[in-house]
Protein backbone atom coordinates (compact mmCIF):
# COMPACT_ATOMS: atom_id res chain seq x y z
CA UNK A 1 0.00 0.00 0.00
CA UNK A 2 3.13 2.46 0.31
CA UNK A 3 2.60 2.64 -3.50
CA UNK A 4 -0.60 3.66 -3.63
CA UNK A 5 0.40 6.55 -0.94
CA UNK A 6 2.99 7.57 -3.12
CA UNK A 7 0.82 8.07 -6.10
CA UNK A 8 -1.12 10.04 -3.55
CA UNK A 9 0.42 12.14 -2.55
CA UNK A 10 2.05 13.06 -6.32
CA UNK A 11 -1.20 13.85 -7.26
CA UNK A 12 -2.64 15.83 -3.69
CA UNK A 13 -5.06 13.20 -2.65
CA UNK A 14 -6.08 13.67 0.64
CA UNK A 15 -5.33 10.62 2.81
CA UNK A 16 -6.99 10.87 5.36
CA UNK A 17 -10.15 10.21 3.10
CA UNK A 18 -11.37 6.35 3.61
CA UNK A 19 -9.96 4.42 0.71
CA UNK A 20 -11.59 1.01 -0.24
CA UNK A 21 -11.37 -1.84 -3.24
CA UNK A 22 -14.64 -4.09 -3.81
CA UNK A 23 -13.47 -7.35 -5.02
CA UNK A 24 -15.97 -9.01 -7.74
CA UNK A 25 -18.99 -7.41 -5.63
CA UNK A 26 -18.31 -10.22 -2.99
CA UNK A 27 -16.43 -8.15 -0.36
CA UNK A 28 -14.12 -5.32 0.27
CA UNK A 29 -11.27 -4.20 1.67
CA UNK A 30 -11.36 -0.53 3.42
CA UNK A 31 -8.83 1.76 4.85
CA UNK A 32 -8.47 4.73 7.10
CA UNK A 33 -11.47 3.42 9.71
CA UNK A 34 -12.35 6.01 12.40
CA UNK A 35 -15.19 4.19 13.65
CA UNK A 36 -18.39 1.40 12.95
CA UNK A 37 -21.43 3.39 13.12
CA UNK A 38 -23.88 1.17 12.38
CA UNK A 39 -24.04 -2.67 11.12
CA UNK A 40 -26.86 -4.77 9.51
CA UNK A 41 -26.66 -7.64 6.89
CA UNK A 42 -28.09 -5.33 4.66
CA UNK A 43 -25.74 -1.87 5.08
CA UNK A 44 -22.68 -0.93 7.21
CA UNK A 45 -21.92 2.77 7.76
CA UNK A 46 -18.28 3.66 8.74
CA UNK A 47 -16.86 6.61 9.56
CA UNK A 48 -13.64 8.00 8.60
CA UNK A 49 -12.26 10.75 9.77
CA UNK A 50 -13.45 13.88 6.87
CA UNK A 51 -16.43 11.60 5.59
CA UNK A 52 -18.66 8.70 6.10
CA UNK A 53 -19.68 5.58 3.81
CA UNK A 54 -22.69 3.35 4.03
CA UNK A 55 -21.92 0.09 2.23
CA UNK A 56 -25.13 -1.39 0.86
CA UNK A 57 -25.67 -5.21 0.09
CA UNK A 58 -26.73 -8.99 0.99
CA UNK A 59 -25.58 -10.54 3.62
CA UNK A 60 -22.87 -8.76 4.86
CA UNK A 61 -20.61 -9.74 7.61
CA UNK A 62 -17.48 -7.86 9.22
CA UNK A 63 -14.28 -9.96 9.03
CA UNK A 64 -10.90 -8.19 10.16
CA UNK A 65 -11.51 -4.60 12.02
CA UNK A 66 -7.70 -3.54 13.52
CA UNK A 67 -5.95 0.03 13.51
CA UNK A 68 -7.91 1.59 10.78
CA UNK A 69 -8.61 -1.31 8.49
CA UNK A 70 -11.92 -2.95 7.72
CA UNK A 71 -12.71 -6.22 5.94
CA UNK A 72 -16.37 -6.68 4.64
CA UNK A 73 -18.06 -9.56 3.07
CA UNK A 74 -20.62 -10.55 1.66
CA UNK A 75 -22.35 -9.46 -1.93
CA UNK A 76 -21.86 -5.41 -2.15
CA UNK A 77 -24.41 -4.03 -4.34
CA UNK A 78 -23.58 -0.03 -3.86
CA UNK A 79 -21.13 2.12 -1.45
CA UNK A 80 -21.71 5.62 -1.00
CA UNK A 81 -19.45 8.43 -0.08
CA UNK A 82 -20.27 11.48 1.86
CA UNK A 83 -19.22 14.20 3.66
CA UNK A 84 -19.56 13.25 7.92
CA UNK A 85 -21.71 16.18 8.81
CA UNK A 86 -24.13 14.83 5.96
CA UNK A 87 -24.93 11.50 7.48
CA UNK A 88 -26.77 10.83 11.19
CA UNK A 89 -25.22 8.00 12.70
Amino acid sequence: MEFMREIEGALGADTFRIRYTVVGGRGGYFENVYRLAAFSESEVVIRGRRETVVVSGEGLTLGKYHAGDLVIAGEIFKVECGDVSSRTP
